[in-house]
């Protein structure tokens, strides 16, 4: 495919940016992001007002409002993330691995820098800052786009990375934001071999199907989110309750929400008529099996698409299953490898979810939510990968280097 020239310029524009990266302080130009960050926050703020305003002009569900939202706090913790992220440790140029070949030459394993690091996402503009801050830190230029329902806030968020990086004596175009709602542009990404060496996308379904059914350039491909809370027979039912409140509630329109619940029929009649009330009033639908509404009177009905979906929302799938094999059966059936967690007060039973269940992360007395970059110490996240090549779960900076092999002789030649 042909780019075109404007997005060509952008993309030759950040391979320029990334060759000189990996020896300029990065650290410094993540420092002066943050205090950008701080000093166009108001800017910014403004800029995201519009887009929540056309957004719910348009219908949009408030959790999906929710994840399209900035508020002070929000803007605030970005900005603390590019610090923390400036205060990780350098991940190029960390030797991996060596040892000396039989005819003398010392092989070294490096980790050195992608290069370009296209970004594919919906909605959330935090990912703005994440991604370029990520990139930045691994030596590579971010080129981003977003979706056009965050294009204000993402140009206002980028325009201010720019301005901080110049003032940092960085180039500002490591960061790239293609501006434009013209989707072919995407194609156009996808299709840079040569302009792009990475393309990561992060979103829903359809968009992670097209960039992976459209894309020659590589691909990590984070996932979505179909995650499963399974309360074992015997689980301690007020620590069920916590969790699974949490998982669905905290923050619905979240890949690592939970989006359905599998309990096991020993404890379906304790468990799920008050866990079914408190969920109802803070505003949940419940779509159950029979025996789920049987004991959850507002509960409606389940069709087998409502397994299979990502709710994004307050919604919650209910399945009461005979055995943990049911229930893991329903996991491998129905679950998209992302995150999986189990109750349980059995250690052999915790051990056989953990040991079988085909997830990115596995949680055992814990909420999903805990699947989640920054959670894991990593600063911030790029997104949570699902397959099993190159990087698997939250992908901080350790996932967004390769590595190259360098090779220090004294003359020898193989014979």
């Amino acid at each position: 495919m042909t780019v075109t020239l404007s997005l060509r310029a952008q993309l030759l524009a950040a391979r320029a940016a990334a060759r000189a990266l990996p020896a300029a302080d990065r650290d410094a130009g993540l420092r002066a992001i943050a205090a950008g960050l701080r000093r166009d926050a108001q800017a910014v703020l403004r800029a995201n007002a519009e887009d929540v305003r056309a957004a719910r002009a348009a219908g949009t569900p408030e959790p999906q409002v929710d994840r399209l939202s900035l508020s002070e706090a929000r803007v605030e913790a970005m900005a603390a993330a590019c610090e923390q992220i400036a205060d990780l440790p350098d991940p190029l140029d960390r030797a991996l691995g060596g040892w000396r070949l039989a005819a003398g030459p010392r092989v070294t394993k490096v980790t050195v820098p992608f290069g370009v690091i296209a970004m594919i996402y919906e909605s959330r503009p935090n990912v703005t800052v994440d991604a370029a801050s990520l990139a930045l830190k691994a030596g590579s230029a971010a080129v981003l786009r977003g979706s056009s329902t965050a294009m204000r806030s993402n140009m206002a968020l980028a325009e201010s990375m720019r301005r901080s990086l110049a003032g940092a004596a960085l180039p500002e175009d490591a960061v790239q934001l293609v501006d434009s709602a013209d989707r072919s542009l995407v194609t156009e990404l996808l299709r840079a071999n040569g302009l792009v060496d990475l393309v990561i996308p992060r979103g829903g379904a359809g968009l992670i199907r097209h960039v992976v059914e459209n894309a020659t350039v590589p691909v990590i491909e984070t996932g979505v989110g179909n995650c499963h809370v399974y309360v074992d027979e015997g689980a301690d039912l007020e620590m069920a309750r916590r969790i699974v409140v949490n998982a669905k509630t905290q923050r619905p329109g979240v890949c690592n929400a939970a989006e359905t619940l599998l309990v096991h029929e020993a404890a379906a009649a304790a468990l799920l008529p008050g866990l079914g009330a408190e969920l109802a009033a803070m505003g949940v639908e419940i779509r159950g099996c029979a025996r789920t509404l049987e004991l959850v009177p507002s509960a409606v009905p389940a069709t087998e698409a409502d397994w299979e979906t990502e709710f994004l929302d307050l919604v919650l799938a209910v399945r009461v299953v005979p055995s943990l094999d049911a229930a893991l059966e329903h996991i491998d059936a129905y679950g998209t490898k992302h995150s999986e967690a189990i109750v349980t007060r059995s250690l052999e039973r915790a051990e056989r979810f953990k040991r079988q269940v085909e997830a990115a992360a596995v949680f055992v007395n814990a909420s999903t939510r805990f699947n989640d970059g920054f959670e894991f110490g990593f600063g911030a996240e790029i997104g949570i990968s699902t397959q099993k090549l190159h990087a698997r779960g939250p992908m901080g900076l350790a996932e967004l280097v390769t590595y190259k092999y360098v090779v220090d002789g004294s003359g020898e030649v193989r014979g």
